[in-house]
């Protein structure tokens, strides 16, 4: 069997395990946050509609000289911003198929800083 390919299904297995116990409402959106080797993204989605209700990119903040560490917790900020804008001050963080370290908590603890509740 291909390395690569075993990454793959377990990286899948995981991520399928996190989903099948978090589920988003309008009342309390799924924050889902994606992360890639250049960038990252955070949706507050809306599970039972299948609507996104916000959603902020590192794409929004520009060229900047910070980390990628510092990079997710100014981030946070802009989508903490964007959802109490959308009326969101409640949700579910989604953490994908991430261990809850680095990038991923940055995110998390901006957005508890930011008002809102997780």
């Amino acid at each position: 069997m291909n390395f690569r390919n075993t990454i793959n299904k377990r990286y899948t297995a995981r991520k399928k395990r996190t989903r099948a116990k978090i589920s988003g409402t309008k009342e309390r959106p799924r924050v889902s946050v994606f992360r890639s080797n250049r960038g990252l993204f955070i949706q507050f989605i809306d599970d039972a509609a299948g609507h996104t209700l916000a959603s902020a990119s590192a794409k929004e903040l520009g060229k900047t000289k910070a980390n990628k560490s510092e990079l997710a917790q100014k981030l946070g900020v802009l989508a903490a911003k964007k959802a109490v804008e959308a009326g969101i001050t409640k949700a579910v963080f989604d953490k994908g198929a991430y261990k809850y370290h680095g990038r991923i908590k940055a995110v998390s603890d901006a957005l508890r800083a930011n008002g809102i509740h997780i």
